[in-house]
């Protein structure tokens, strides 16, 4: 494809509108697919080329970029004025809220795994740790949740204390910790395993059980309880 081409001038066969029509959804590629969204490209480069481009010619590796941008970075990109970049960020929270309401269905909070399925798009994206507190009332239902740190967790950073006054003032009687990973490897830290143990001796003197911590990777994730760390801790 030529980029003087206008969508016009390529054949319909070959268009993404025209495509979808003809053979669904399903049969687009990820750079079609974008180029659906932003509906038109700019000047000396049609809506396909332009969509390649940010898929794949702007440092990202392809779809999964998406969740990387941000407000200032995409218009920084040559033919993304206000209007497009706001797409493309709805597009990524869209495509979040999807996979959590899906992943919702299942949501036990005795259950590791789900929760891990159902934070996963809020969390595996972060480039930055991000440590949220779940508090549980009796029926383990989830009362609220709280950010509590980001950044590089650290054992000295996060306090228990400030942590159980939250849990007190929500009249929690179980908790469940979560945080993430950027380098996708799950595997617990040294600072986890501090923070961790630390909590849940707290937890113990306040009547606040620290049910699990459970550490988000990339399509993975670790259970201090699944692991049997949590009694270790």
């Amino acid at each position: 494809m030529n980029q003087s081409n206008t969508m016009k001038e390529i054949p319909s066969v070959e268009r993404p509108y025209e495509k979808c029509v003809e053979m669904g959804p399903e049969s687009l590629t990820d750079i079609e697919l974008l180029a659906v969204f932003l509906r038109t490209g700019t000047k000396g480069e049609n809506a396909v080329e332009l969509a390649k481009r940010i898929l794949y010619d702007s440092g990202q590796n392809g779809i999964l970029g998406i969740h990387h941008f941000s407000l200032p970075r995409l218009l920084k990109l040559k033919g993304i004025g206000k209007v497009k970049a706001i797409q493309i960020l709805c597009l990524s929270e869209l495509a979040k809220r999807l996979a959590k309401a899906s992943a919702k269905e299942h949501l036990r909070f005795s259950s590791p795994t789900s929760i891990a399925d159902y934070y996963m798009e809020d969390l595996r994206h972060e480039s930055q740790e991000v440590m949220k507190l779940l508090m549980l009332n009796t029926k383990a239902e989830l009362i609220c949740e709280r950010n509590i740190s980001k950044g590089t967790v650290k054992a000295s950073i996060i306090t228990p204390r400030e942590l159980f006054v939250e849990a007190l003032k929500q009249e929690a009687v179980s908790i469940v910790l979560l945080h993430n990973h950027p380098s996708g490897d799950p595997t617990p830290s040294t600072d986890d395993r501090l923070i961790t143990g630390r909590i849940a001796q707290a937890g113990a003197l306040v009547g606040i059980d620290l049910l699990d911590h459970i550490i988000i990777g990339n399509h993975c994730y670790m259970s201090f309880r699944e692991e049997g760390l949590l009694e270790n801790a």
